[in-house]
């Protein structure tokens, strides 16, 4: 049986799908403003203030320990909630004093890491190991790439609405043309029956569903790594084949990770920090890695250079000097 939903929540939602984010966004706010709401004994939110706000996220950072980044997040969706569903503003919601978050250097794995961990990845997840070092995609960028954004012709993916909503170009490996056109080949036999059983009416942003309404079920407008199976969509109800879940490649990449036997902390998002050092390695200028990248300003990717300042590439140590 469905779990009631309150009317508060129900216009948390609608408030969140009338500016178009994400479902993952979604799910994130509501869970943190039901969060919010239990903590203060389910006291309506209109009557909780700038205290109250405070409150929580010293709970949060000194209870529940949680990161800079998850203490952010949750103010994120507290705003929202006051701002956009409560309609107040009160200058202690938007001066509200946010977490400093961490500054840790990202873990990068050696070539020879990269590649035994590539050769251990499960087979249906070679290709798309493959593709988040061969690029530089986000993890969420690589699952929600469809067809039509794969260009063989001059070898290049179009990163669509990546992070900061904007759009970007990312070479397409040379070694990855063949296999990603046999992937594409067998792909297109899952639309074909899908599309016979009525199950291929992919998932469209609002504005692109409404100027296009026919494209939801056109080849090119597919996911290029669907999901295994049919699912029900949680905002309509329609059953449809969504895009590889992001758990599925989390926990391949883990695993590859134990059978390689790396002794790394490895993540998807590993893979896209060893493309950004390796190409730093190979003499490419940083600005050409940050357009690769997506990033918004050059300090972030100048992380990579202070990865690149640890061991062999840095300072000598005085020990190596030394004959004992």
């Amino acid at each position: 049986m469905p779990k009631p939903q309150s009317p508060f929540i129900d216009k948390v939602r609608e408030k969140i799908r009338l500016k178009h984010y994400s479902i993952r966004t979604e799910e994130s706010y509501v869970s943190w403003i039901r969060k919010y709401i239990l903590f203060h004994n389910k006291q309506h939110p209109s009557k909780l203030g700038k205290e109250h706000l405070e409150q929580f996220l010293t709970d949060l950072a000194v209870n529940k320990n949680v990161a800079p980044s998850t203490q952010n997040q949750a103010l994120s969706a507290l705003v929202f909630m006051y701002k956009q569903v409560l309609e107040i503003e009160p200058p202690w919601v938007e001066n509200a004093v946010r977490a400093k978050p961490r500054k840790n250097l990202p873990v990068v794995l050696t070539k020879v890491e990269v590649q035994r961990l590539l050769k251990e990845l499960r087979p249906s997840f070679q290709l798309i190991g493959r593709l988040l070092y061969g690029t530089g995609m986000r993890l969420m960028e690589l699952a929600r790439l469809r067809v039509k954004d794969i260009d063989f012709g001059y070898k290049s993916i179009i990163v669509r609405n990546g992070k900061g909503a904007k759009d970007r170009v990312v070479m397409l490996p040379d070694s990855l043309l063949t296999p990603l056109k046999e992937h594409l080949t067998e792909r297109k036999k899952i639309y074909e029956k899908d599309l016979k059983n009525g199950h291929a009416n992919v998932f469209l942003p609002n504005a692109l569903a409404r100027k296009y309404p026919n494209a939801q079920n056109e080849w090119i407008w597919q996911y290029a790594f669907p999901s295994s199976k049919i699912s029900e969509d949680p905002r309509t109800g329609i059953k449809r084949r969504h895009h590889v879940f992001e758990q599925s490649i989390q926990r391949a990449i883990r695993q590859a990770t134990r059978d390689a036997g790396i002794v790394k902390k490895v993540t998807p998002h590993t893979l896209r920090h060893s493309f950004a050092t390796h190409l730093l390695e190979s003499g490419y200028d940083i600005r050409t890695i940050q357009d690769l990248l997506g990033h918004k300003h050059v300090q972030t990717t100048m992380i990579y250079t202070h990865v690149l300042k640890q061991g062999a590439g840095g300072v000598q140590s005085p020990l190596d000097s030394l004959t004992v």
